[in-house]
């Protein structure tokens, strides 16, 4: 049987997820947590606003979302970590709930951390808003090539490199890091799969790019650990498996895209 934080949880409603957070939070790794679509009151009613503000209030952060059905769909919540970054909208929503007097102990200490280490202040804002690092763009003006496909990528692998490099604490961490995202955009390399065309090919539909991708681990803040991926490989008929770590190809089919935190 899969893990308890891989398995789905559905509740009732917003109620019932602020239950489940009061007796959990603390001990849980994070949840698989179904949400209603508009208009939806079954088999939950909760909604993706209401269930944020809950996870805020305990310390937990909302990540990747799945595809369930017409009705639902699922959302990773799990604990902040103490690298977690902080979005400029989740600032704002957790200076609402300080107002409505709604803050848990989980919460308030994620906030007290995040002020200390200086991550509230570094808050970063939505990929719609986010410019570039002037820095940045003066290392890809001296690389022809690493500007060209730079211009050609997708609005996630855009922030992406935007996120990474603001997180970073230190000048000459940032300008190393800077080095280091040209040379990958020279190499042709993204963050996040993403469809391409290479030699004149048209692509063969939709979620069947070529091209190479370049999977960076991340914290949940976005920061850099390794330029590797990490790829589930199986073992025989009783398919016993490891994490294994590699430079990889892009599969053909079914990739999916990541969503950053916002």
């Amino acid at each position: 049987m899969p893990p308890a934080d891989v398995l789905p949880l559905t509740v009732l409603n917003a109620a019932a997820w602020t239950s489940w957070l009061t007796k959990n939070a603390p001990k849980s790794g994070g949840v698989w947590l179904t949400l209603a679509k508009k208009g939806v009151t079954s088999p939950t009613s909760l909604t993706y606003p209401e269930a944020l503000d809950e996870a805020l209030c305990h310390g937990w952060i909302d990540g990747q979302r799945k595809s369930c059905d017409e009705k639902t769909f699922s959302q990773r919540f799990t604990p902040r970590t103490v690298k977690s970054g902080w979005s400029k909208r989740n600032v704002g929503i957790i200076e609402r709930l300080e107002k409505e007097g709604r803050m848990k102990a989980g919460g308030v200490a994620a906030v007290v951390a995040a002020k200390a280490d200086g991550r509230w202040e570094r808050a970063y804002a939505g990929s719609a808003s986010a410019v570039a690092d002037p820095a940045f763009l003066e290392a890809l003006e001296g690389n022809e090539t690493a500007k060209r496909f730079y211009e050609g990528l997708s609005s996630q692998n855009r922030f992406a490199i935007y996120l990474r490099l603001l997180q970073l604490k230190t000048e000459a961490g940032r300008k190393r890091k800077i080095q280091e995202f040209v040379v990958m955009l020279e190499n042709g390399e993204t963050i996040y799969p993403q469809k391409v065309i290479e030699d004149g090919q048209k692509e063969q539909g939709k979620g069947k790019g070529k091209g190479k991708a370049k999977r960076i681990a991340t914290s949940e803040s976005g920061d850099e650990t390794t330029p590797l991926v990490q790829k589930r490989a199986k073992k025989g008929k009783a398919e016993a498996s490891k994490v294994v770590e590699e430079k990889v190809e892009p599969r053909r089919q079914g990739l999916r895209q990541r969503k950053e935190e916002p």
